[in-house]
């Protein structure tokens, strides 16, 4: 029987145009687990590590990005449970909602602890950011980059709210952490625990007067038509995102490969930070003045304001630092006072 010579160089051209090779034990499709859609700087993010990771490896590794919590059922503090044992295999996920697995995680939660960015790059970029990775890495996730979902403001339909007073009796939607109960408990108000999915209906319809969410969310869900006209921009907590893969996926690629997958991470979570940032900063009052504009009004809190806001929390801050660990947080406010 004859061969002709140029058949094995027919064959891998012919593979080449079937689609990328993968290495032996890689699947066809990685999930990746978000909480909001591409609507927001959140979900553009797990999108565009996906994007990246692909790019990067040339198909070998090949992500698909899941918005809504829906591979957990839309259940946000499910997400880390389901990371670690594999139910999803990458996520980028929130601080806040991974706290009911990881305590140390509610240390951005500790109402008025973060002033201002600086403070939260003083934590994520140094020896605290390390430890918590290193946490993280130590329950079965492998964490690669700190995004940034942004500061936490405060809006409702009711009234403008520039002291704690003003929140007494109202009615405030919460994600599902019992620190963030305490906090609106402190300040007079009646927090309702629920997932993003059905805080907007809530919102529409009054059964809930307000709700707490990076500046960013507000305005991407346009949460005026909510009702929602009265915005109080006090930088109460912060929630930093954390891009990270179950450790069995991320053991099962090649080295060459995890560093790829690591960079695209680290470049997706850059690029993230300055979209939360954008129009948010206190140098940029366009934000502001845009919403301003659409008839919502906006509050910026004084500092002898905040101060009130602060003290009223006090014992919230004390309560979870024991619970965070008090040698955890003294670190971070101490990196917080070096890095202003």
């Amino acid at each position: 029987m004859f061969f002709h010579p140029c058949i094995p160089a027919l064959l891998v051209f012919l593979l080449m145009l079937s689609g990328p090779l993968r290495a032996e034990g890689y699947a066809s499709e990685y999930r990746l687990s978000s909480v909001l859609d591409s609507a927001f700087p959140w979900g553009q993010a797990a999108e565009r590590w996906a994007d990246l990771v692909r790019e990067k490896t040339r198909g070998r590794i090949n992500i698909r990005a899941y918005a809504g919590a829906s591979l957990v059922g839309g259940d946000q503090t499910r997400e880390f449970l389901a990371l670690q044992r594999g139910n999803i295999d990458l996520a980028v996920g929130s601080t806040i909602n991974w706290s009911p697995q990881i305590p140390e995680l509610n240390l951005f939660s500790l109402p008025f602890l973060l002033p201002d960015y600086k403070a939260i790059d003083a934590l994520t970029q140094g020896e605290v950011g390390r430890e918590l990775f290193a946490l993280l890495e130590k329950a079965g996730v492998m964490p690669l980059a700190w995004g940034e979902n942004g500061f936490r403001e405060l809006s409702n339909s009711r009234r403008a709210i520039n002291s704690p007073g003003d929140l007494k009796g109202m009615r405030f939607r919460v994600v599902g952490s019992p620190l963030f109960a305490d906090t609106f408990l402190a300040l007079g108000a009646r927090p309702v625990q629920m997932s993003w999915v059905d805080a907007q209906p809530a919102l529409a319809s009054g059964v809930v007067d307000g709700q707490e969410n990076p500046l960013s969310v507000y305005l991407a869900s346009n949460m005026g038509a909510f009702g929602q006209k009265y915005l109080t921009l006090w930088h109460y907590v912060a929630d930093p995102l954390i891009f990270a893969v179950n450790q069995r996926v991320w053991a099962s690629w090649t080295v060459a490969d995890q560093q790829l997958v690591r960079q695209a991470a680290q470049q997706a979570a850059r690029e993230n930070i300055d979209k939360a940032r954008q129009g948010i900063l206190a140098s940029d009052s366009l934000t502001a003045a845009r919403l301003e504009a659409g008839g919502v009004v906006v509050t910026q809190l004084t500092a002898a304001q905040r101060a009130a806001f602060v003290q009223a929390t006090r014992g919230v801050y004390g309560k979870w630092r024991r619970e965070i660990g008090s040698e955890l947080v003294e670190r971070a406010e101490k990196a917080i006072s070096l890095g202003r």
